[in-house]
Parts: C-alpha cells; structure tokens; sequence
C-alpha cells in the first residue's frame, strides 16, 4: 500500500511539475515560449517600452541564447543582443503602436526546434488582424528555453 502511494504522489508531482525544468520541452511547449517571445518583442518595439521590458524579453532566454539574422548579417550572444537592443531604445526607434504585433501563421516542430511562419501585421479598429509578407524564423531550445533565433529572411 505504502508503495502505491509513493507512486501516486511521484505521478501527482509529475503532473505539477512545470514543463523545462528537467531540460524538456514539448511541442506545446516550445510553440508557447515563441508565442511568448513575439508578445515580449512587441512590447519592446512599441513606443514607451522601457529597459524592464527589454529584460523581460531576455528572460525568457537561455543564458547562451544566440540570435541570427541572416539579411542583416546580425550573429548576437545574450550580452551583444541587450547592448544591440538598449542602443536602439536610447536612440527612440522603437515606435510601434499597440494595433501593431506579430503573430504566428504556421510552425512545424523538429528535435528541439521548430521552424515558425510568421507575420507582423495591424489590428484594425474592428479588431481585425492584417499581415504584411510572411517571414521565417527557426527556434532552437535547450534546458526547456529558447536558446537559438536565427530570423531566415
């Protein structure tokens, strides 16, 4: 009897057990850690963000999170990435407003990866969502957070 106890709290736990915190990370998941790096980008890019939204950004990030964009010929680690992003905020370029945000149109999963179609776009005042051209970016993770962004356009 006092096994199977022992059985159900270990499965109880399980079950409580947020996801990453042994290294996993499931589909569910990684698309939920992208969904909540674009939210935090937006916030970053609109007029008025602050150096704690910045952070918050990079919070979510693994400690060796590298970012690479191709077209831009940008290859940052996490320190060279906050400095790339704290220039930008002192020099006021960010200045989207609240009806702009990105959002994802597709995504395919890999072994810890998953490769996202996405869009920035425009709510209109009926609440409605217009995309502008489709992008790529592929998401690597690592100890359950993300640790790769390579944008692909």
């Amino acid at each position: 009897m006092r096994t199977l106890m022992q059985i159900g709290l270990v499965l109880v736990g399980l079950c409580f057990t947020p996801v990453g915190v042994a290294g996993e990370c499931d589909s569910e998941c990684q698309l939920s850690q992208v969904k909540a790096y674009f939210g935090a980008l937006d916030k970053v890019a609109r007029k008025g963000s602050s150096v704690a939204d910045i952070e918050a950004l990079l919070m979510l990030m693994h400690p060796e999170v590298s970012y690479v964009h191709i077209e831009y010929d940008a290859n940052f680690d996490k320190a060279s990435w906050r400095r790339a992003f704290m220039r930008n905020l002192e020099l006021g370029r960010f200045n989207n407003s609240t009806a702009q945000e990105q959002r994802i149109l597709k995504s395919i999963n890999g072994k810890n990866h998953l490769a996202v179609e996405y869009a920035h776009g425009v709510v209109d005042g009926e609440g409605k969502w217009h995309a502008d051209a489709p992008l790529l970016a592929l998401f690597g993770f690592r100890d359950g957070q993300i640790v790769m962004v390579k944008e692909l356009w």
